[in-house]
């Protein structure tokens, strides 16, 4: 088998691996994040995957036994005081630059990253030490909560090395971010999936600002079809991402797909897909 045999034989495996976590009765965070890693370095050794997962072990372990049922906040201080103050854990707006920053095992290298990355250690760490921690995926900003999400509990910033947040502070946070104005139900814990997916669009969103990265942008466009849900509209990414690429006969013939799965509700929009393929195939004359 020649290198670009493997190569392809390689990626599928990868695929097939992060397909098979994603659709796990109780999906892995930490080894899909660590999927995501793999699939950005065409592969990730056996030995750095085991790496990552021994980290997050051994910060783990260096937490106080506090216990499922000490206060929210007693557990939020102790997880601030480990990796925002011990370990150096935060983010700095240099961060968003790099693609570094939405890959775990960097971020556990570097100690660095975006608030959803640095948000995934602090969940991956507190839970393997028995804490009631989980994430919430506030527009623009993402952070973590420890105890009863609808009961008595803390939320804190990983970004900002565990600074605790009020609800005033939340809100402030997001209308920065966003413009927008916080309802009850960005409060909601966050489910493994919808992390990942909120993983996978930032590093969509980085790459489609670098055109030059487009082979970026469209295996993180794969890795999201992948998921047992996600938008519709991502298949209409990845074929206009392989006529880009100049993969014209392959992009036509899904953008042609696309055009026949939402013609039914949205008519016009399927005819100017269609045409949008008509020239991709025009291309190859």
């Amino acid at each position: 088998m020649d290198h670009r045999g493997r190569r392809d034989d390689e990626t599928s495996a990868r695929r097939r691996r992060f397909a098979e976590a994603a659709r796990e009765d109780r999906p892995d965070l930490a080894a899909l994040c660590l999927l995501i890693c793999a699939e950005a370095e065409g592969g990730l050794p056996e030995a750095a995957v085991d790496a990552a997962q021994i980290e997050l072990d051994d910060l783990a372990g260096r937490l106080p036994a506090l216990g499922r049922h000490a206060p929210p906040r007693r557990w939020a201080e102790a997880v601030a005081e480990l990796l925002g103050g011990r370990c150096g854990f935060h983010g700095t707006p240099a961060d968003y630059r790099r693609l570094e920053s939405s890959l775990l095992h960097e971020v556990l290298r570097r100690r660095r990253g975006l608030p959803i990355l640095l948000s995934v250690v602090w969940m991956e760490v507190a839970r393997r030490a028995g804490a009631p921690v989980y994430g919430v995926a506030l527009p623009g900003h993402f952070v973590v909560g420890f105890g009863e999400p609808w009961g008595r509990h803390v939320l804190a910033d990983p970004f900002d090395g565990g600074r605790p947040l009020s609800a005033e502070d939340a809100a402030l946070l997001v209308a920065g971010a966003t413009g927008t104005t916080l309802t009850p139900e960005a409060f909601s814990p966050a489910d493994p999936l919808e992390i990942v997916a909120r993983v996978l669009n930032n590093i969509r969103a980085w790459a489609a600002a670098r055109p030059e990265r487009s082979d970026v942008q469209l295996w993180a466009v794969e890795l999201s079809l992948l998921l047992p849900s996600h938008p519709a509209r991502l298949r209409y990414e990845r074929a206009e991402l392989l006529v880009e690429r100049g993969e014209f006969a392959r992009g036509a013939r899904e953008l042609e797909e696309y055009a026949d799965v939402i013609a039914p509700v949205e008519p016009d929009t399927a005819e100017s897909v269609r045409h949008r393929a008509l020239a991709a195939r025009a291309m190859l004359n």
